[in-house]
């Protein structure tokens, strides 16, 4: 396995502690923890992607894997932050449908022999998701406007990169045979 796809891996690993210091308001500076393992996380996503770019380490593990691991991760920062009460369950629900249906559509490419990697409206959504996840976890008052200004970005954007996947891989739906 190599360094990217390790990287994909931690990203994986880091979800479920994550998640723990989020929710146990029980632990003093447990939502700062939890903060700073997304930042490693999300972290990962970008180093992944460039050290593979870079040193022509792009692999169909990558390709599957790592929209997986960015979906794990946002989608269960989004759920458990839909829970706290710190985010509306449109944007929520929005985000993690797209995501369902872009599996869904992998899943059936995948079965034809093809595998649709993350084009790049889906990496900026991507970052975007992170960076409004970041805005909503410090809960500063002071980033009020710029966070609602990221969750309609975020919203615009994971509707354009579904249907702009959508279209791009029409071919993957339209016929038994590509």
């Amino acid at each position: 396995m190599n360094l990217p796809n390790k990287l994909t891996v931690l990203r994986i690993i880091i979800i479920p502690f994550f998640i723990f210091f989020l929710m146990a308001s029980f632990i003093p500076f447990g939502k700062w923890i939890a903060f700073g393992l997304f930042v490693i996380a999300s972290f990962t996503d970008f180093l992944d992607g460039y050290i593979a770019r870079k040193n022509n380490l792009i692999t169909d593990f990558g390709k599957f894997a790592d929209p997986l691991a960015d979906k794990l991760l946002v989608c269960s920062a989004l759920i458990c932050l839909l829970s706290l009460n710190k985010i509306h369950f449109i944007i929520v629900l929005v985000i993690i449908a797209r995501d369902f249906i872009i599996s869904g559509f992998r899943l059936v490419a995948a079965s034809k022999g093809v595998v649709i990697a993350a084009d790049m409206t889906g990496k900026v959504k991507t970052a975007l998701q992170m960076v409004m996840t970041l805005f909503i976890i410090a809960d500063f008052k002071i980033l009020l406007i710029p966070t609602i200004v990221l969750e309609i970005a975020v919203l615009i954007l994971t509707v354009v990169s579904l249907i702009e996947c959508i279209v791009k891989n029409r071919k993957v739906i339209s016929s038994d045979k590509i």
